[in-house]
């Protein structure tokens, strides 16, 4: 009679001990989470999505995300930063789908823009433009834009100092808002 592998089941044990791990996280930063979801939607005057039902749309996307090991609260907060753009995003090309009038448009007021909406998915698609060139201002201009985190937060989440994420800030930010005027 053949044995069967212990690698599935190990992969099983794996995945639940992440899930317990994410779950005890998210009790612990629950009310950080939900400033998340506020800060992600400050500016998003188009969207209807709430601010409680976009932190449980961040909650149920870090859940499917099984092979992450939780390293604490910082990570968890900067993943559901992504996660949160991403969602947004995801939002805004649905309505764009379905309007086709040029999709959700956003205020960015911490750039150094005009007051202006631009569109969600136009900043994204900047963001990974930046990215491919500059990963660190790009990593700074999420968190901070997305994020809602101060200067300070970044850097600790970064694992880099304040000023390197100062100027990377102002790198970014100057980036962006240029090219959104173009």
């Amino acid at each position: 009679m053949k044995k069967m592998s212990d690698k599935p089941q190990a992969a099983g044990t794996q995945a639940a001990e992440a899930r317990r791990k994410l779950d005890a996280l998210v009790v612990e930063a629950h009310p950080e989470l939900r400033a998340v979801a506020q800060n992600a939607l400050r500016n998003e005057h188009a969207l209807t999505i709430r601010p409680t039902a976009l932190a449980h749309e961040i909650y149920l996307r870090l859940a499917s995300l099984t092979q992450l090991e939780w390293q604490g609260k910082q990570h968890l907060l900067a993943m559901a930063t992504r996660v949160a753009r991403q969602a947004l995003v995801d939002e805004a090309r649905k309505r764009r789908s379905q309007k086709r009038d040029g999709g959700v448009q956003v205020t960015l007021d911490s750039l150094e823009a005009p007051a202006a909406d631009h569109d969600v998915v136009v900043i994204d698609d900047l963001l990974r433009e930046l990215e491919s060139f500059d990963q660190e201002a790009a990593q700074v201009v999420e968190l901070r834009v997305f994020g809602g985190l101060s200067i300070e937060e970044c850097a600790l989440e970064l694992e880099t100092s304040v000023s390197t994420v100062n100027r990377k800030w102002r790198a970014g930010r100057t980036w962006l808002a240029r090219e959104l005027l173009a």
